[in-house]
């Protein structure tokens, strides 16, 4: 089963373990909105719609979390798997969101257009390197003057030895929140198709796609959020 197949086989469910299996996930996702809120506030005081691409946007999480704390935003989501698209746009039309949703690869073209603001949580690490590189060239370039680019990410520790260390948290961190073996065991699953990169490689691929003030603004083993800045 590949990366798209696995994650549309659990569309239906897989929000109702995302607490459990992010242990981190308010701060996680909070310091998300946090970082890509600013140029979103400028453009609504300026008058005009922020728009928004959010990368393997998966179930709509992210852009639900971010359209809840900034209303009036405009989101395009992108993600290869349909069924989990088909989630997230029933979610965003509960709540009045304006939306469309392009089913498409990582590594296809992004939808055409310039945005605010290109976030992406739980996604790029299913990319190798050449392919995060290459993501971040193409969401560098799709940012306005100004626009910020948000990955809420997990990561690879900059060591084997980290990245068993990683491991042993979030197992135990999990399991202390309530996962049974079969949740860990699908999660493992899924887990099979990741590639991450650590923090420092992917801020300096950032800053050689051209963003600026490249900075990890939160981390707890191995989730992080980083991102940075399109010259204004």
């Amino acid at each position: 089963m590949d990366v798209t197949a696995a994650f549309d086989a659990v569309a239906g469910s897989y929000d109702q373990a995302r607490r459990r299996l992010v242990p981190c996930f308010d701060d996680f996702y909070g310091t998300a909105v946090e970082v890509a809120a600013p140029p979103l506030r400028a453009a609504l005081a300026a008058g005009r719609t922020p728009e928004v691409l959010d990368l393997g946007a998966g179930t709509g999480l992210l852009s639900l979390l971010l359209t809840a704390a900034l209303p009036g935003v405009r989101v395009t989501l992108v993600d290869g798997a349909a069924r989990m698209l088909a989630v997230a746009a029933d979610g965003l039309t509960a709540r009045g969101v304006a939306h469309r949703t392009v089913v498409a690869d990582l590594a296809d073209p992004l939808p055409a257009g310039r945005y605010d603001a290109v976030v992406s949580a739980l996604a790029v690490h299913h990319l190798d390197d050449d392919g995060k590189r290459a993501l971040y060239r193409r969401a560098a370039g799709a940012l306005v003057p100004g626009g910020v680019f948000v990955n809420a990410e997990q990561v690879a520790g900059p060591a084997p030895a980290l990245d068993r260390r990683y491991d042993d948290v979030w197992l135990a961190q999990t399991a202390a929140r309530g996962s049974d073996a079969d949740e860990i065991a699908a999660a493992r699953e899924r887990m099979r198709h990741d590639r991450p990169a650590s923090v420092a490689d992917q801020c300096r691929w950032l800053a050689d796609a051209g963003l600026v003030d490249v900075d990890c603004f939160y981390k707890a083993w191995r989730f992080a959020v980083f991102g940075g800045h399109r010259p204004a």
